[in-house]
């Protein structure tokens, strides 16, 4: 019987598995959505339950549709979305609380508190992350603080913490493993990075018991077994474990040092493999681990932006001059080619390499040539000035020369912002056929750790490739007019 990998992508919007044949390659996709949940003061939450019932809802959609037996099915890897936390009982096996999502910032007043201590520093050093809300670690004190009984059940030793991950490998394993991988752990912002353990003084500093936290496994450790909750008569192992974005760039192969991949979503994230040993960089980006692969770590620079993918959204939703992402490239193409007009996505401040919370949006340089067309084509050409900006300061903190850009995600079907990206930067831009690049990487860490796989699934995928083409002056000319643009909202 032909053996297949299955492969779970938890991601903040639905959950999707994919079944993987023995070549790499994708036999079929099933998704389902869960509830976004948001009050009155825009904190954001999942119900974890609903998380955990999906996943093995997908699971059996997913092999129904590859019509292959469920006896095929021979590991598993799992990729999340990152920093969305969850805190559950032990003993009981029950969240004590809905899962917190990376994208609220309730624990800001948790920051703001260590800040004022003069703990921030001691934060970065240690993680390579600046203190901030968004990360685990304020989140969890959050529900620490503030849900009735949770501090003293910890200290009896009855609370589990982690992320997604952890909480799905919990429960596909029926309570028997609590467990994260390194990508992960770098991220809750109460790991070491450079002495890759859980760090003393930072649980000290978040309040968090340690008793709590998962054993920290190599990404493409042994994560336990799981029966799918009785769907399978003989349980299959759990090989992989990547947060979403270091899926992405395992996925892509980007596993030397100086390789880069953006992710082009709703926001982006754009990560630099940096090799087995830190890299702290004083220009914008941070420093986080790849992944523990083969028993060995790789370090990333990462810089995060907030509105990518959501300016085409604004665009259609907010301003109306759009009906469909897909009509932005025609437009863009049809501006004016004089026009001078720059959009700066400022709309809840500017992440990487700005780090700039108070600024705001400005649609400036527009001229008696700026309507419609020109408009749409400055929320694409902001897309790809905004990765430029961390490319580029990707390669002035690591000293790498970055000679291709791989990329995944929605936008990247427009062939206009493809190539003005590769413009901008000059050099090629590469996307691979298949667009599931998180759920990819964790099936190529399980099928390579189960001997499934082997390194030629790295080149079994083809990519369509975007070549430079923009003279230099003219290149030069658009940049300075972004910065200058971007300078008007942070001086």
């Amino acid at each position: 019987m032909e053996k297949y990998v299955l492969s779970v992508d938890q991601s903040t919007q639905g959950t999707k598995a994919l079944i993987f044949d023995a070549a790499g390659g994708i036999r079929a996709r099933a998704d389902l959505p869960h509830r976004q949940i948001v009050n009155e003061k825009g904190w954001v939450e999942h119900d974890p339950e609903e998380i955990r019932r999906n996943t093995l809802q997908v699971i059996r959609m997913v092999t129904e549709k590859a019509g292959v037996p469920k006896e095929s099915l021979a590991v598993l890897g799992i990729s999340n979305q990152r920093e969305t936390s969850v805190c559950w009982n032990r003993r009981t096996g029950r969240p004590v609380y809905n899962a917190i999502v990376w994208q609220c910032a309730r624990g800001a007043e948790i920051c703001a508190e260590l800040e004022a201590r003069g703990l921030g520093d001691t934060v970065r050093q240690k993680t390579g992350l600046p203190l901030s809300p968004y990360f685990p670690a304020a989140k969890l004190a959050w529900i620490f603080r503030h849900v009735d009984g949770v501090r003293e059940a910890a200290a009896r030793g009855e609370i589990c913490v982690g992320t997604i991950d952890s909480w799905l490998v919990y429960c596909l394993t029926g309570g028997r493993e609590h467990r994260t991988d390194y990508s992960n752990a770098s991220r809750t912002q109460l790991f070491s990075i450079t002495d890759l353990k859980w760090d003393p003084e930072l649980l000290d500093i978040f309040g968090i018991d340690p008793s709590c936290l998962p054993a920290v496994t190599d990404s493409d450790g042994d994560f336990g077994e799981t029966d799918l909750d009785g769907w399978l008569e003989k349980p299959i192992p759990i090989r992989g474990v990547l947060g979403d974005s270091h899926g992405a760039l395992f996925g892509q192969g980007c596993r030397k040092p100086g390789m880069i991949k953006a992710t082009y979503g709703t926001g982006s994230s754009v990560m630099m493999n940096i090799g087995e040993k830190p890299l702290f960089s004083d220009t914008g980006v941070v420093t986080s681990l790849a992944w523990k692969i083969g028993g060995r770590v790789n370090y990333v620079l990462e810089g995060n932006i907030n509105y990518t993918g959501a300016v085409i959204t604004w665009l259609k939703d907010d301003v109306h001059l759009i009906s469909s992402p897909g009509e932005t490239e025609a437009l863009a193409r049809a501006a004016h080619p004089e026009d001078t007009a720059y959009l700066v996505p400022a709309f809840s401040g500017l992440g990487a390499p700005y780090w700039n919370s108070g600024a705001r949006a400005i649609l400036c340089g527009m001229t008696r040539t700026t309507g419609r067309n020109e408009i749409v084509r400055a929320a694409l050409n902001c897309i790809a000035f905004q990765i430029t900006d961390i490319v580029k300061a990707m390669a002035a903190g690591s000293g790498a020369e970055v000679s291709e850009l791989r990329v995944d995600g929605g936008p990247t079907r427009n062939g206009y912002l493809m190539q003005f990206q590769s413009d901008l930067l000059n050099i090629p831009v590469r996307i691979p056929e298949a667009e599931e690049l998180s759920g990819i990487g964790a099936a190529y860490a399980a099928g390579l750790a189960a001997g499934l796989f082997d390194e030629s699934v790295f080149d079994r995928a083809g990519r369509k490739e975007f070549l430079p083409r923009m003279d230099a002056a003219e290149r030069d000319r658009q940049y300075r007019g972004w910065l200058d643009a971007v300078h008007l909202i942070c001086k």
